[in-house]
């Protein structure tokens, strides 16, 4: 099992983060350069305790689909998402918000996941999505906190 945390601080309160968080256009729009797309599921909208939705987004050269579902819901402190079907063997998605003190928030993403294949899958975690996977959250979290500025 891979696991890495990402921490942005983002200009906004933290009610207001959790809900952008949880909006799928702007999971999408955070996505673009992967062409990723809302194809199942909730595909509009603020998703809440209980909703999936279907993504299909091209990564490394391909395309893939992902169901997650929202398992946990706290808000505006935490929400958790984990695949119900894809291509990892476990996909889970904890995102935590805190105030920053200053009227904005510290957003914490800890992710947890492992691809299937048995020595194959981990070989591919270890060597090639250890890296992409961090970098495509830092590049979400670097989208989300712009539509604040």
């Amino acid at each position: 099992m891979q696991h890495f945390e990402v921490v942005t601080a983002v200009a906004a309160p933290p009610d207001q983060v959790f809900a952008k968080c949880l909006d799928v256009e702007a999971h999408t729009s955070s996505m673009a350069d992967s062409s990723e797309r809302a194809v199942g599921g909730k595909t509009r909208g603020e998703l809440s305790l209980g909703d999936t939705v279907t993504f299909q987004a091209r990564h490394l050269g391909l395309t893939w689909r992902l169901t997650a579902r929202i398992t946990s819901y706290d808000r505006p402190r935490c929400f958790v998402d984990e695949q119900d079907s894809g291509p990892f063997k476990r996909w889970r998605h904890a995102h935590h918000f805190e105030p920053d003190g200053a009227d904005g928030t510290v957003m914490r993403d800890v992710i947890d996941f492992a691809s299937p294949l048995g020595p194959v899958g981990r070989i591919v975690d270890r060597l090639l999505l250890s890296r992409y996977m961090p970098r495509l959250i830092r590049i979400r979290n670097a989208y989300l906190a712009g539509a604040f500025d």
